[in-house]
């Protein structure tokens, strides 16, 4: 697997400027963007050895779906932006690794069109000031064969962010931007600032689906949540691009997947750059992992194949780490693992 900042490289020399610098950008001084891969870094293993490893299981079930391993793509927007097939070629290349794809409400691809090709799929969800827009992406996504829905929480503001300022190179298709509210300035498009725990439940009821809440840093906030009715956790700094020195997802995961023990899954997103991250998560409580810039980088290379690619090089990655750690499967790993524990 190529490392993380041999991939930007790469993929900052066949993008567009102004695209590579939206997907890359963290926001204020880029303090959070900067300490994200490093937090997982900072932690040390402690390998169990004389264990049978001889054959190792990456395979996880989440909200009833079987999954090839526990790392997903997460919801990133204007795929278009990186390939000309936008998210229909990501989803693709999520479908042959075995995988499931977080489908940003930003996307440049219809619901219907990436359901063709994709495996399992969530739909990922801003709760818009007009509450009909927001209504009528969920209504398309759910008639579209999504799973889930995952409600992104921490961005009731968008925050200045290192670019640019260069126009993003997005497609002009007038329908489809506006049904994803590109180019809008219209107050309805905005995320609505006065957004509380009854939007779970809102959501849930709306769509007849599980909801999952993004953006959650707090042990208190986690509880909250699942009291509310959130079906899993995405334990996320939203990529270090809304509130700049926000903790890392390394960080704050630990409380959180203590927080709510085995109630409801706990997934991260965040800096996670290697399949020994993965392991790392996982020893911290997490369920599963999402990638985002990772995917965005391997689809502007090489398109669906890159996708599929990178995913399956961090499901063998992981497997390598977990059989060097004395772990033949996924619930094999524990905070024990952990050299001064979670």
């Amino acid at each position: 697997m190529r490392a993380s900042g041999e991939l930007a490289e790469l993929a900052r020399k066949v993008l567009p400027r102004a695209a590579y610098e939206f997907y890359a950008a963290g926001s204020d001084e880029e303090i959070s963007v900067g300490e994200a891969a490093a937090a997982w870094r900072g932690r040390r293993l402690l390998p169990r050895v004389l264990r049978d490893v001889s054959s190792v299981e990456t395979g996880v079930d989440l909200l009833g779906t079987r999954l090839a391993s526990p790392v997903l793509a997460g919801p990133t927007a204007f795929h278009r932006m990186a390939h000309d097939e936008g998210e229909t070629a990501t989803a693709a290349g999520v479908a042959a690794a075995g995988s499931l794809l977080v489908l940003s409400s930003r996307a440049t691809r219809h619901p219907e069109d990436v359901a063709a090709v994709a495996g399992p799929w969530w739909y990922q969800v801003y709760w818009l000031r007009d509450a009909e827009i927001t209504r009528r992406q969920v209504d398309r996504a759910v008639a579209a064969g999504a799973r889930a829905l995952v409600l992104t929480v921490d961005a009731p503001y968008v925050p200045p962010r290192a670019t640019s300022g260069l126009p993003l190179p997005l497609p002009e298709d007038d329908e489809l931007c506006r049904s994803v509210g590109i180019g809008t300035r219209l107050p309805g498009w905005e995320q609505d600032p006065s957004l509380g725990l009854d939007a779970i439940g809102r959501l849930h009821r709306m769509s007849g689906l599980p909801v999952l809440v993004k953006g959650v840093l707090r042990a208190d906030d986690a509880r909250a949540c699942v009291a509310a009715g959130a079906a899993g956790l995405i334990v996320s700094n939203h990529g270090g691009r809304q509130l700049d020195r926000a903790v890392s997802s390394a960080d704050a995961l630990p409380a959180v997947a203590a927080a709510v023990g085995t109630e409801v899954p706990v997934l991260v997103d965040g800096g996670i750059r290697t399949g020994t991250d993965v392991l790392v998560a996982l020893a911290l409580g997490a369920r599963a992992v999402l990638l985002g810039r990772p995917v965005v980088w391997s689809l502007a290379l090489g398109g669906a194949a890159g996708v599929t690619t990178l995913l399956d090089s961090y499901r063998a990655q992981l497997a390598t780490s977990m059989a060097l750690a004395g772990c033949a499967r996924l619930a094999d790993i524990d905070g024990e693992l952990l050299y001064g524990g979670p």
